[in-house]
């Protein structure tokens, strides 16, 4: 983590330096930090991207703390903003740029360490969502879901971030193409580029338009490659395809789940309040499962996926921190979300130290209450890159099939082939629908090809399951069948 400390105070500069290199000792983390007397040294040094977190004092000679933080947000949007003063009467202005938290000077171990372990938790999070660019100015930090394509120009590489700011270093593409291509919103349309799918509006000939207005060149080897990623990437987040010809693919809105309802367990032990909460979800569309205690919640997550987790602190058995950990490592990146009578800061900080993706209280209103979970769902369905279905889990990042932790070699048209039924269970669908799916624009054979590649498949699956997940509907085709039990 590194760190930067502005104060006009020495003795409390070297007070807060103090506790960090003590906080640092105790928990075994890396940290790096920069002390900084005024506001002119600081803002010279910050170009944008240097630090995860600035702590900043409110009243300093010349400029204060909050115009400091003016100029800073100019330059990064990102970095974690906390104010220091002897008096609270800033906090309201501070938080008007963003500040991550304010300070009450003397600042001290209790005060200052739970807030940095919540940002150590935070970019631990960031850090399987991000990347670090290293320029000689310094270093900046580029997350995934924000850059929209990369170019490189002689032995420069360009990061054009869809908030219209490009990060440029002295490098080889080559340097970063393995780390994003592992992610499956990234794709190669030419040796100088690398574009992320999400951001594109269409696909024309030999050129791919993003929704920033900008145009990526497409090789001709790779046009059909293109398109078909494209088309993958679609069905992968649930958006309807409908593309008029094989020159145009302009991305639709985005539509509801296709399966119809968000799947929610919750976990609280006090039935009237159980009921109140489920009530509320369920008038929103919601398929509710019920648990008193974490052991049935943990049987539950392992037995069928779940969209969310709302889970109470105090349960009987062990605490919802505990099974809040448990539960993070049994269901991968679905939300966890602590919905509490306790309203303390130490226990919320406890909440997101644990792997909680929010953390309500119980007297937070019904409408405020279901926009948190809603976001939080549509958050990680953005983000989602792996599906389990009781004992078969889809890596989709590594277009790999799992059966109770065994991989299946399956070849990528088989792999294809399975996780577009598998996105909507139960749907029956024909085999030119299939043939239509995996091998777009190519002549429809009839089915052959369907069925081959669909017989090698089953095989495979049967050999390695009593449940063959693929059934064969006499007389209209296949449909995926999820293994829940």
């Amino acid at each position: 983590m590194r760190i930067a400390i502005c104060d006009d105070d020495e003795e409390e500069l070297s007070h807060i330096s103090g506790l960090i290199a003590e906080y640092q000792l105790s928990r075994e983390v890396s940290i790096e930090s920069r002390l900084f007397y005024n506001v002119t040294d600081f803002l010279c040094d910050a170009g944008g991207g240097e630090y995860d977190l600035v702590l900043l004092d409110v009243l300093m000679p010349e400029v204060s703390g909050i115009q400091a933080a003016q100029e800073l947000r100019k330059l990064d949007k990102n970095v974690k903003l906390v104010f220091i003063s002897a008096s609270p009467e800033f906090a309201v202005e501070s938080y008007s740029v963003g500040a991550y938290n304010y300070l009450l000077k003397p600042t001290d171990a209790d005060s200052l360490f739970p807030l940095l372990d919540r940002v150590v938790s935070e970019l631990a999070v960031h850090e399987e969502q991000s990347f670090v660019l290293k320029k000689r100015a310094g270093v900046v930090r580029i997350f995934f879901a924000g850059l929209e394509y990369v170019e490189v120009t002689n032995k420069t590489v360009a990061f054009h971030l869809a908030d219209g700011i490009t990060r440029e270093v002295t490098a080889a593409l080559a340097d970063f193409e393995g780390k994003l291509l592992s992610r499956p919103e990234f794709f190669k349309p030419h040796r100088s580029y690398l574009v992320n799918l999400k951001y594109i509006q269409s696909i024309d000939g030999d050129c791919i338009i993003t929704k920033n207005g900008h145009s990526i060149p497409v090789s001709r080897l790779r046009r059909n490659q293109a398109r078909n990623a494209y088309l993958s990437f679609l069905r992968q987040i649930g958006t309807d395809i409908s593309i008029p010809d094989e020159t145009s693919a302009a991305v639709p809105e985005k539509p509801e789940r296709q399966d119809g309802l968000w799947r929610i367990l919750l976990v609280d032990d006090i039935p009237d309040e159980r009921a109140v909460w489920a009530d509320i979800l369920r008038s929103h569309g919601c398929v509710v499962r019920l648990a008193e205690n974490g052991a049935d919640a943990l049987k539950l997550a392992a037995a069928e996926p779940f969209d969310c987790v709302l889970l109470d602190v105090m349960i009987p058995g062990e605490d919802g921190f505990s099974i809040c950990e448990k539960l993070c490592k049994q269901t991968g990146n679905t939300p966890i979300i602590f919905l509490s009578c306790l309203t303390e800061t130490d226990k919320q900080i406890e909440g997101f130290a644990s792997g909680a993706a929010d953390y309500i209280t119980k007297d937070t209103s019904a409408e405020l209450f279901w926009t948190k979970v809603e976001t939080r769902i549509k958050l990680a369905l953005e983000d989602r890159t792996q599906f389990c279905y009781g004992s078969l889990l889809l890596d989709l990042v590594r277009h790999r099939a799992l059966i109770d932790g065994k991989e299946i070699l399956l070849t990528p048209v088989e792999f294809d082939l399975l996780r577009c039924l598998s996105e909507r269970p139960g749907n029956i669908f024909t085999p030119e629908e299939i043939f239509g799916m995996i091998w777009h624009g190519q002549p429809w054979d009839g089915g052959q090809t369907v069925q081959m590649h669909m017989s090698r498949l089953r095989r495979k699956l049967e050999n390695a399951c009593e449940h063959h997940f693929i059934e064969s509907v006499w007389g209209q085709g296949y449909r995926f069948t999820p293994d829940f039990k």
